[in-house]
């Protein structure tokens, strides 16, 4: 155990009192800081598979191993995180940087789980094209560990969130429902309807008031400030680009901040949206576009990263960098917006007993669209043949029976997989 993780384990708290006493955060502390940074960065670095994979990875760390939310509370993120346009799951992790380290360490839950696959694709923008890593066997085995690890997350949500009859059919239908209708807001659909079903037939127990508390960092005035910002940003900016024509960066800024805000469903929706953008009118070369979309499977954390890719080359060098850092942060500032603008008033509307109602049917759903995406597009990308399937299984054994940490079983996944690919 690092000398991190020995500080995390004596500054824990029980499960319900994380960070909070008596209502009231404690102070924030360079220390905590730092732990919000580290254990982003070690998730950016590990975690390969896509949003889906994504909330795996990020339950079995901040829930499971540093109980930095209760199991409900988590489902409560996660929920808040999919009713929203952005990346969910880059969202769900400035939730939790904010419940541990207020603005600050959203701020830096964010840059360390988005600096490694940022600052590869920005290399791979300034000539590492040629570099094929859409057979590398390597590659297939960590779409393989990505099995498992989605696998382990629907069986310790669905165990906590969808335990009875009612709430386990709840998840069957949206799994089904998600399988069938493909559409970018067949999440949404199903995530209210959900929560219409919870609200009519799921009526709460009296007593769920041990949830951590995810709102004590933000103030209302700060999350109305968010919301007023974002939307002045979404309808301010096309304008400006209009009285501003010859400006390039305002351009940028303007098409993958549209991007961000108007996209449900995780990055994969988001590529056509950002083809339109930049193709279209010329920026990027077809051929350039879907060399850099090859690259972002290739690498761990959100695939909304693509955008640092498609800034730099877009922007002649050497001002490469910084072209790949405005469309970074253009794309990626709405999730801001939305996740910081409805943080404050969260914990009231969970707190009362309709709502609570409603968000049993939510969670439940939740369990299905996870249930659904392990099997497209986890499971149909990856497992091809017997051998997929046994390493799949060998890397859920590590992760559920001997208890070993994702990054290590993403690694030995990634060596396993090189391994077939040798065979």
């Amino acid at each position: 155990m690092d000398n991190t993780e020995e500080t995390d384990a004596v500054a824990q708290k029980p499960t319900g009192q994380t960070d909070i006493v008596d209502g009231t955060p404690f102070p924030i502390s360079v220390g905590s800081l730092f732990q919000v940074f580290w254990v982003a960065l070690r998730l950016g670095l590990t975690s390969f598979g896509g949003p889906i994979a994504h909330l795996g990875y990020f339950r079995e760390e901040y829930v499971v191993r540093r109980k930095w939310l209760d199991e409900q509370s988590y489902a409560d993120v996660v929920a808040l995180a999919q009713s929203l346009p952005g990346p969910a799951s880059s969202k769900v992790g400035i939730i939790v940087g904010t419940v541990r380290a207020g603005l600050p360490g959203a701020v830096l839950a964010w840059l360390g789980f988005t600096m490694p696959s940022a600052i590869a694709l920005i290399v791979f923008g300034y000539g590492v094209q040629q570099f094929a890593v859409a057979d590398a066997g390597w590659l297939h085995g960590l779409k393989l560990a990505a099995v498992a690890v989605v696998a382990q997350a629907v069986w310790g949500m669905s165990r906590n969130l969808a335990p009875d009859r009612e709430r386990a059919t709840i998840a069957i239908v949206a799994a089904i429902v998600a399988l069938t209708w493909h559409s970018a807001v067949t999440p949404v659909l199903i995530i209210v309807i959900a929560g219409v079903v919870g609200w009519r037939l799921l009526p709460a127990p009296v007593a769920e008031s041990d949830r951590v508390a995810i709102s004590q960092r933000i103030r209302p005035w700060m999350g109305i400030v968010a919301l007023v910002l974002f939307f002045v940003l979404l309808l301010g900016l096309p304008s400006l680009r209009q009285v501003f024509s010859e400006n390039q960066t305002l351009a940028v800024v303007d098409s993958f901040y549209r991007s961000g805000s108007l996209v449900f469903g995780g990055g994969h929706v988001v590529l056509p949206l950002l083809q339109s953008e930049v193709v279209a009118p010329g920026w990027v070369g077809s051929e350039t576009f879907l060399a850099g979309y090859g690259a972002a499977q290739a690498v761990p954390g959100p695939l909304f990263t693509f955008s640092a890719y498609l800034g730099t080359v877009m922007i002649p060098e050497p001002n490469g960098v910084i072209g790949g850092l405005i469309a970074l942060g253009a794309i990626f500032l709405p999730a801001f917006f939305l996740t910081i603008g409805p943080l404050p008033f969260w914990d009231i509307l969970r707190r009362r007993p309709a709502f609570q109602s409603v968000l049993r049917g939510v969670n439940a759903a939740v369990v299905g669209l996870l249930l659904a995406a392990l099997y497209d597009p986890v499971w149909t990308s990856a497992v091809k043949d017997a051998s997929d399937f046994a390493l799949a299984a060998a890397a859920l054994g590590l992760l559920v029976l001997w208890k070993l940490p994702p990054w290590l079983v993403v690694i030995l996944s990634a060596l396993g997989g090189a391994g077939l690919a040798a065979i």
